[in-house]
């Protein structure tokens, strides 16, 4: 008899124990954002299986010569999303008003890499060789910064894919009125980014991509000149010597100097000492409405990379263009249009011997 009570017991323990583990992974699942309608995690597993080994294949190769493009990769899905959804529009050379009304014109694109833009569209080359034009130039965005994020050691995470490329520019002011500047404090930054159903936990765990990279003096020198009261006194001074006052030169340093490299937390870490670049940044540490999950951000990487996961799929899944809107760019800088057109304009030159 107490063989079986001891059974019993045991069984009960076991069964106990895989509920609670079962609802565990269902309240985690719970978490992530669901899956656009036109997207899917298996969207090229027909038509082009390989494409995320050969994303990635390229990126490890990219990396190898200079893990600094990791960063800059990241920041153009950021800039590409924010400005009328994850449509590859900041790709686009030209506008639809005419020069000086461009996306990449504007302010906040400026200094997004050139060397970015180039890594996008040989990936794009490499693709459509491999499977034919069938993977669209936002999908290679989004991939390409999930990639960026893993092989500078953050968390790895499946992409929906199916986005088309769209059709449509965006102008300056688009830009301007969607990517929140380097001195807005928090609670512009949460109001803004609250418009594009992304709420506290997401803007804070999105800020934190600012843990790669860098960062021109031009965007923080109104912190040392006159010198910001909430930044590190010793940090300042650092900075100042990076970026002397009325300099003609607009110099660059690490957006986290203890780990600039690594996708980890320590940029948080940062702002809990009162070292963040940004007022963008410093101020989710300064605001109430934020400070909390900053700290807790700063004392837990694995919960920082959890949140960063759904605020990232959240974020990558706004305003796509699929079905049957929008096209497969053959170039990710011009549309399909534009570009049959200047092909067309190259072969009559060449027959008129221009």
């Amino acid at each position: 008899m107490a063989s079986y009570f001891t059974n019993y017991f045991q069984i009960l323990c076991s069964c106990v124990l895989i509920a609670l583990l079962s609802n565990l992974c269902v309240s985690e699942a719970q978490d992530y954002p669901p899956v656009a309608e036109g997207l899917s995690l298996t969207f090229y597993d027909t038509s082009c299986p390989d494409l995320e080994a050969t994303v990635r294949k390229q990126l490890e190769e990219e990396f190898t010569q200079d893990i600094g493009q990791a960063a800059g990769l990241l920041r153009l899905h950021f800039h590409d999303c924010f400005v009328q959804g994850c449509d590859a529009s900041v790709l686009l050379d030209g506008s639809a008003s005419g020069p000086g009304d461009t996306e990449q014109d504007a302010p906040p694109n400026l200094t997004l890499r050139a060397k970015a833009f180039e890594i996008v569209d040989k990936i794009r080359g490499l693709v459509h060789e491999l499977c034919g034009a069938v993977v669209s130039c936002a999908d290679i965005v989004a991939l390409s910064a999930r990639d960026s994020i893993v092989l500078s050691g953050g968390p790895d995470y499946k992409v929906p894919l199916g986005r088309r490329d769209g059709l449509s520019f965006a102008t300056r002011n688009d830009t301007l009125a969607n990517l929140p500047p380097p001195f807005a404090n928090a609670s512009s930054i949460l109001s803004a980014l609250a418009n594009k159903s992304l709420d506290a936990t997401d803007t804070v765990a999105l800020s934190g991509a600012h843990t790669i990279g860098k960062a021109h003096c031009s965007s923080f020198t109104d912190r040392l000149y006159p010198q910001d009261p909430t930044m590190d006194e010793t940090f300042a001074t650092d900075l100042i010597g990076i970026c002397p006052e009325n300099s003609t030169v607009d110099g660059t340093t690490d957006q986290d100097f203890r780990s600039p490299d690594d996708f980890d937390n320590k940029y948080y870490v940062n702002l809990v000492n009162r070292q963040g670049l940004f007022t963008s940044d410093q101020d989710l540490f300064t605001d109430s409405t934020t400070s909390d999950i900053v700290t807790s951000f700063a004392n837990n990487q694995t919960l920082f990379f959890e949140k960063f996961v759904i605020a990232m799929l959240k974020m990558g899944q706004m305003g796509v263009v699929t079905g049957t809107d929008g096209e497969i760019r053959t170039n990710c800088s011009a549309k399909n249009s534009d570009t049959t057109l200047l092909s067309t304009l190259v072969d009559v030159a060449g027959e008129l011997n221009y």
